[in-house]
């Protein structure tokens, strides 16, 4: 474990590229990409935005990611939309203060109820996973019902809801929350038998809806993809919301000049506000990153 890390470390005045800049850089003409750098800042409440993050790791190798796990206040969802909102500011100040290029809220529960505070105030382009994952499933569904499970936070805030019916109105959304999960996976029980049971009551009311596609909608979540499709079985579709999550960061970036320079060499900087070092190495193995050094960062 490491207090400092000065790899991804930059000044923030210096070095925060608004989108409106690199707009301005694109209607004067100067669209050539010369590379940015600076990393891509990403945050969860816990381990499980590293399922983003190893999305973004396979689809854009030359990107430095810049992650932060909130451990000390995991889970996000069982809190307050103010709360949570105010985590987002805190985590979001510490990744730009590492000179993030743009910052992917790889949380359900802070997407749903802090990415549009995060996106009117910050200025640097802010994503989070419900949009890329209500689109997935939008494309996914054949009989046009849905089914979502998430935190409580995620799931009493409709955003998936509002998310797939503002592509398509006729679509039934059925949505479950799962509290016990996240504890369950951060313990590192992914193949267990109590993890089975608690799967397995919690997706029988929406499996009797006759969906034809589940949305994992917590990021923690496709670590008990194996379980999961088990419970579901084959006619139905799993949408795990990183990897789309991760085509929208690639246009972004590719959109307001802000890619890395090709052949650059890209890398993973994890950092926790509390020492997991127990789930982090489940989710190293399961997932086939390369974490390396920790660096552990209290918050207030």
């Amino acid at each position: 474990m490491s207090g400092e890390n000065q790899n991804f470390a930059t000044d923030k005045s210096e070095n925060v590229k608004t989108l409106k800049q690199a707009d301005e850089a694109s209607a004067n003409g100067n669209t050539r990409n010369v590379g940015d750098e600076r990393p891509i800042g990403v945050f969860d409440s816990g381990i499980g935005g590293l399922t983003v993050a190893a999305a973004l790791r396979q689809l854009l190798p030359e990107e430095r990611i810049y992650y932060i796990g909130d451990t000390a206040r995991v889970p996000y969802g069982g809190k307050s939309a103010q709360t949570i909102e105010r985590y987002g500011f805190e985590i979001s100040q510490m990744l730009l203060k590492q000179g993030a290029k743009m910052i992917v809220v790889a949380c359900n529960t802070a997407s749903a109820l802090a990415l549009p505070a995060l996106q009117r105030v910050l200025e640097v382009p802010v994503i989070g996973v419900i949009s890329p994952g209500a689109a997935a499933a939008v494309a996914a569904t054949r009989n046009g019902r849905v089914g979502v499970i998430g935190t409580r936070a995620t799931v009493g805030s409709k955003a998936y809801e509002r998310a797939i019916h503002a592509l398509n109105p006729a679509i039934h959304v059925v949505a479950q929350a799962c509290p016990l999960l996240v504890p369950l996976i951060e313990e590192g029980w992914l193949e267990d038998a109590l993890t089975t049971q608690v799967i397995e009551r919690y997706l029988a009311p929406i499996l009797s809806q006759d969906i034809d596609t589940l949305v994992l909608g917590c990021t923690h979540y496709p670590l008990l993809h194996k379980a999961l499709e088990q419970q579901v079985g084959p006619n139905v579709v799993l949408v795990d919301s990183a990897r789309n999550c991760a085509a929208e960061v690639m246009e972004i970036l590719r959109g307001h000049g802000l890619s890395a320079p090709d052949g650059a060499e890209g890398g993973l900087q994890v950092t926790l506000t509390d020492p997991s070092v127990g789930f982090l190495g489940v989710a190293e193995a399961a997932l086939g990153l390369k974490v390396g050094e920790v660096e552990i960062r209290p918050v207030t």
